[in-house]
C-alpha cells in the first residue's frame, strides 16, 4: 500500500497532495537554510502564528462582498498580508526599541495569534462561517483539496524556489559577515528583509498542507539536517531542499495510506526522522562518527603512553594500554615487549627529546605549537631539520 502511494498510484486527490508538499517541502528547505545561517529560525515562528488574523479578516472581507469566503486564494492573500504586517513588527521594535529580537518575536507571535483566535471565534458565530473549516489552517488539511488549490502550492513554491535561487549570493554573504557586506555596497537591512519576506512567502503557502504551527518546522529541521553533512553553503542548501521534498512526500504517502492521519504533524515526524538520523550517522559532525574520532583519539594516547612507559622500562598498570600494544604485536602475552616494541618504543622516546628540543627553541616556535605528545615529527619537520635536531641531542643516553 504504502508503495503505492509512493508510485502515485493512490487516486487523483492523493497526487495532489503529494506533489503539493513536495514542492513545498523544497521551498521551505531552502529558504529555511538563510534564515538558519543568519540566525533568524524563531522569525519563522513570528510569522506563521501572525498569519491567523489575515485568514479571519480575509474570509469575513470575502464574505461581506457576497463571495466565497473559503477561497485559498483570497485566504492566502490575507495571510500574506497579515505576516508581512506582523514582519514589520518584529523589525520595528528590534530595530526602534530596546527590546531583544526574540522579546520581539515573542510579543508578535502571542499578539497576532490572539488575535487571530478571537477573529476565528467570531467566524464561527456567522452563519457562512460554521462550515469553513478556517481552524485546518492551525494544523492543516489536505483532504479534498482541489486542482486549483494544489496548483497555487506548487506554482507559489516554484516561484519561491526561483526567488532564493537568484538572491542566494547577497543572502549568503549576509547570512555569513553582514558588516563585510555592507562594507562591499550590499544593503543588509533590505537582504534580511528578502530572507524573512521568502520566509513568509512559504509559511503562507504552506497553510494548506502543514497549518500555520508546523510550517515553522519545516523551515527549521531540513536546514538543521542539512548542517550535519556540510560545510558548504551551496551544498547545504541543496541537502536543505532535498530532504525537504524528500520529508514531505513521503509525509504525504504515509498519511494516504493511513486514515484519518493528519498530513502536516506525519511529514514532521518524517522529518524529525531524517534530523535524528543526520545527528546520529552523519560522517562529520554526528554522534557515531564523534564517538568514533574519540575512541581513535584514546587509542592514540595509550598507545604513546604505553611505549614510553616500554621504552624507560617501566611497568604497565592500565589494562586497555596493553590490549592496545597486544593488539598491534608490540607486547606478548605475558607483556614482554616484542622486537616491533621495542623499535617502536625506541622511536617513540626519541621523538619525546626531540620535541623537548624544539619546544626550547624559540627559531622553531612554529613547529612547537603543532606538539600534541602524538602527532609525528616527520609531518611537522622535514628530515634536514630533523637531522639539526639530531645534532642537539647530547650523550649516548639520549640516542638510546
Amino acid at each position: 500500500m504504502f508503495w503505492q502511494a509512493v508510485t502515485l498510484q493512490l487516486g487523483y486527490n492523493a497526487t495532489l497532495v503529494m506533489l503539493g508538499a513536495a514542492c513545498l517541502g523544497v521551498a521551505a528547505g531552502v529558504t529555511g537554510t538563510f534564515l538558519f545561517l543568519r540566525k533568524r529560525a524563531l522569525v519563522s515562528d513570528a510569522i506563521s502564528h501572525a498569519t491567523l488574523p489575515g485568514v479571519g479578516l480575509a474570509f469575513m472581507a470575502m464574505v461581506a462582498l457576497g463571495g466565497d469566503g473559503r477561497n485559498l486564494i483570497g485566504l492566502l492573500l490575507g495571510s500574506a498580508a497579515s505576516a508581512g504586517l506582523g514582519l514589520l513588527c518584529v523589525n520595528w521594535l528590534t530595530r526602534r526599541t530596546r527590546l531583544a529580537e526574540d522579546a520581539a518575536i515573542g510579543a508578535v507571535l502571542s499578539v497576532f495569534f490572539g488575535f487571530g483566535i478571537v477573529l476565528l471565534t467570531i467566524v464561527q458565530t456567522m452563519s457562512s462561517g460554521r462550515q469553513a473549516g478556517l481552524e485546518s489552517f492551525l494544523l492543516g488539511s489536505t483532504a479534498g483539496m482541489l486542482w486549483n488549490e494544489a496548483i497555487v502550492i506548487a506554482v507559489g513554491g516554484a516561484l519561491t524556489l526561483a526567488l532564493v535561487v537568484a538572491l542566494r549570493r547577497p543572502m549568503t554573504l549576509v547570512a555569513f559577515d553582514p558588516e563585510y557586506a555592507a562594507a562591499t555596497g550590499t544593503n543588509v537591512s533590505r537582504v534580511d528583509l528578502a530572507i524573512m519576506g521568502l520566509a513568509m512567502a512559504v509559511t503562507v503557502i504552506g497553510l494548506k498542507i502543514v497549518g500555520l504551527i508546523l510550517i515553522v518546522a519545516m523551515l527549521i529541521i531540513p536546514p538543521v539536517t542539512a548542517r550535519f553533512w556540510t560545510d558548504r553553503t551551496e551544498a547545504m542548501v541543496i541537502i536543505s531542499g532535498a530532504a525537504g521534498g524528500l520529508a514531505a512526500y513521503i509525509g504525504a504517502a504515509w498519511s494516504a495510506v493511513v486514515p484519518a492521519m493528519p498530513t502536516g504533524p506525519i511529514i514532521v515526524l518524517v522529518s524529525f526522522a531524517g534530523f535524528v538520523l543526520s545527528l546520529l550517522l552523519a560522517p562529520g559532525r554526528g554522534v557515531l562518527a564523534a564517538v568514533l574520532r574519540h575512541r581513535r583519539f584514546q587509542a592514540r594516547v595509550h598507545m604513546r603512553q604505553g611505549l614510553l612507559a616500554l621504552a624507560q622500562g617501566q611497568p604497565i598498570y592500565e589494562g586497555y594500554t596493553t590490549r592496545i600494544l597486544r593488539r598491534h604485536g608490540l607486547v606478548s602475552a605475558d607483556g614482554v615487549a616484542t622486537e616491533a616494541g621495542r623499535a617502536r618504543a625506541s622511536k617513540a622516546l626519541l621523538d619525546e627529546k626531540r620535541w623537548e628540543i624544539i619546544r626550547a627553541d624559540q627559531a622553531m616556535e612554529g613547529a612547537a605549537a603543532l606538539y600534541d605528545g602524538m602527532r609525528a615529527l616527520e609531518t611537522v619537520l622535514t628530515s634536514d631539520q630533523i637531522a639539526e635536531v639530531d645534532a642537539k641531542l647530547t650523550g649516548p643516553e639520549a640516542l638510546a
